[in-house]
Parts: C-alpha cells; sequence; structure tokens
C-alpha cells in the first residue's frame, strides 16, 4: 500500500468513527427522552424505569470517554503524519488530498 493510499484511508475512517459517536449519542439521547416521556406521558410511577435509565446514562458516559479516546487517537494520527509528510494540519471535509494528509 502506498502512503497517499493509506492517507484515504485513515482520513476516511477517522471521519466515520467521529461521525458514528455522534450518532450513537444522538440515537440515545433521543432514547431517553423516549423513555421519560413514555413514563410521563403514560402516568406510570416517577421511579418506573429508573434501572434502565441509569445504565442508558452509563452507557452515554462511556460513548464520552470513547470520544475523547478518539480525539486522542486523532491527535497521535496527526503526529506520524507530521513524521512521515511533514504536514500536521487536518484537510477540511471534502477537500481530502491524499498526497499531503494522512489523518483528517
Amino acid at each position: 500500500m502506498t502512503v497517499p493510499v493509506a492517507q484515504q484511508r485513515l482520513v476516511r475512517d477517522i471521519n466515520e468513527a467521529e461521525k458514528a459517536l455522534d450518532e450513537a449519542l444522538v440515537r440515545q439521547s433521543a432514547l431517553f427522552t423516549s423513555l421519560v416521556t413514555a413514563r410521563r406521558e403514560t402516568g406510570s410511577d416517577p421511579f418506573l424505569g429508573h434501572e434502565a435509565l441509569l445504565r442508558l446514562a452509563k452507557s452515554q458516559q462511556a460513548l464520552l470517554e470513547a470520544g475523547g479516546n478518539l480525539a486522542r487517537v486523532h491527535g497521535s494520527l496527526l503526529e506520524v503524519q507530521k513524521e512521515v509528510c511533514g504536514v500536521d494540519e487536518c484537510p477540511p471535509d471534502g477537500e481530502r488530498k491524499p498526497t499531503s494528509v494522512l489523518v483528517a
């Protein structure tokens, strides 16, 4: 595999991973809202499903921690890019140039 091909793949994959984490957070937030809304609108006990909500909140926290770790991976890949290619900037979305960047 050539360096330009590796750069392209890494740019694509890091961007997709970051977007997937954001999407998971959005979907979990929607689920959290739906759970509380269903409980309230059905006149259920105010603590019904409390354990599920706590677990969902822990899941959201884990996603946030994963996002922080992914940001560190991104930073580390920028350092690799600087070593290999002499470039340490992320291209704007849609302007990825495989000959000049290793990661976005």
